[in-house]
């Protein structure tokens, strides 16, 4: 008999964009059947006028281990989530790997290695306002190699938060990545929030190494006007077959750490930002409105908190996501309870209610491949991505007549307030998430590359 049958459901075809009534078979964390008739199992899920999609992928996340974090990530539908974005990652891919595989965890981790964490301070690069140098351009190489051997999917960088880096050491690093046949994500590097030259600087690596180029959290990067100019360059740049793809989230408002170059007060003065725009989004101070008295014993006192900043329009969030070659992402952050971005709570609900439900930008169709198929394809995941027999039973459920965000800002409600209308997930066929409540199963595995 089955492990697991789902009967009822209305199951999304990602390949052909098409939806049917069908009924799910799932056996050893496989999806075995696909039936037009009731199946019978060891357990019944009955899900009759319920969407039954792929789970989906977040292809930026800051989850790396953090048990509240994967568990947030399941209750809003994600089964696979990419770590060690931003240039900051463990300084240990295959340690990482051994240890939550041991321990197990609720979702499905890859691990990407990150250039500032892993690698720069590493290496003794340790000012982040200098450029690496020969031999410690050499050493990153060498621990980037080490690290894609042990199953990372790619490099990531965080120029913003390394602004000495220079572009010899990212084209080198770069390279290693191509020769890997991996991908680079890159939270850019923004001299101002008017600053454009970040774009053509990825398309110069690009365009030096071959390299696959995913450009990080693009409405947070961009959001302050420049949205439009910014795809209109990267779609030119595809036009000139530079491999670059994006990933972009649901709010504009973006968070960062207290400690990072990007709450530097130079880079503050650069960039035009008033107190008020900053809310604090952890620690003892978490829902305070910025002040300058505040800033300064923040700085003192408790540099690693962090920071929400408020600025650009709403509809740069829309302009980003209704293009075919850019995928959702939360951004999601390692945060106490009660504390952090509503981004790691919100994210999938809401890209369901405002893209497909009231703005009607997307079918349902289109939104569920964006966010299952296409980062599966993208990152190279074969066994995820699509309900089809002999893939990973992988699965979100959820009404898109219901699913919605309830997640707030931390001075106006809970950040980490669970949705709506997503009752179960399933990762590796494990029931993870029954009558939207987590049940406590640790059946996410590792993805090694």
């Amino acid at each position: 008999m089955l492990t697991t049958a789902i009967n009822g459901g209305i199951v999304v075809d990602v390949i052909r964009g098409t939806r049917h009534r069908r009924n799910l078979g799932i056996e050893n964390g496989r999806i075995v059947e696909i039936s037009e008739t009731p199946l019978e199992a060891q357990e019944v899920i009955w899900a009759d006028g319920l969407t039954v999609a792929p789970g989906f992928i977040d292809v930026h996340g800051h989850v790396d281990g953090n048990d509240y974090a994967g568990i947030l990530s399941a209750y809003q539908g994600i089964t696979t989530t990419v770590g060690g974005n931003c240039g900051c990652s463990p300084s240990s891919i295959g340690d990482f790997f051994r240890n939550q595989e041991s321990l197990g965890f609720p979702v499905n981790q890859a691990m990407l290695i990150g250039h500032e964490t892993a690698l720069r301070e590493e290496a003794g690069a340790l000012d982040r306002y200098k450029p690496a140098t020969e031999e410690q351009i050499r050493t990153m190489t060498q621990l980037a190699r080490k690290a894609l051997q042990e199953g990372a999917c790619g490099i990531s960088f965080g120029l913003d938060y390394v602004p000495g880096s220079s572009l010899d050491e990212v084209i080198a690093l770069a390279q290693v990545c191509k020769e890997y046949d991996k991908i680079c994500p890159v939270h850019t590097r923004l001299l101002t929030d008017k600053d454009m030259y970040s774009l053509y600087e990825l398309f110069q690596v690009a365009r030096k190494t071959g390299v696959h180029i995913l450009i990080s959290h693009f409405v947070y990067q961009y959001c302050n006007g420049l949205v439009e100019e910014g795809l209109r360059m990267v779609e030119k740049a595809m036009k000139e077959n530079l491999n670059i793809q994006l990933d972009s989230g649901m709010y504009t408002n973006w968070t960062t750490y207290f400690n990072t170059a990007t709450f530097d007060l130079q880079n503050i003065q650069n960039s035009h930002w008033r107190w008020d725009q900053m809310i604090v989004a952890t620690g003892e101070h978490t829902g305070s409105v910025m002040t300058e008295e505040l800033y300064y014993h923040m700085k003192e006192k408790h540099p690693c908190e962090a920071i929400i900043c408020f600025e650009g329009k709403e509809q740069e969030v829309y302009d980003c996501l209704v293009k075919p070659y850019v995928m959702p992402s939360t951004d999601i952050g390692a945060y106490a309870e009660g504390e952090g971005h509503p981004q790691i709570a919100g994210t999938y609900p809401r890209y369901f209610r405002k893209m497909v439900r009231e703005k009607k930008l997307l079918t349902l169709e289109e939104a569920v491949y964006k966010a299952t198929l296409l980062p599966a394809r993208v990152f190279g995941f074969d066994q995820k991505g699509s309900i089809e027999k002999g893939k990973d039973a992988d699965l979100t459920i959820f009404d898109p007549a219901t699913i919605r965000d309830r997640s707030d800002y931390p001075h106006r409600g809970k950040p980490d307030a669970k949705p709506d209308g997503i009752p179960y997930v399933l990762v590796n066929g494990c029931l993870t998430v029954c009558n939207g409540e987590y049940t406590g199963r640790r059946c996410g595995r590792i993805i090694r590359k």
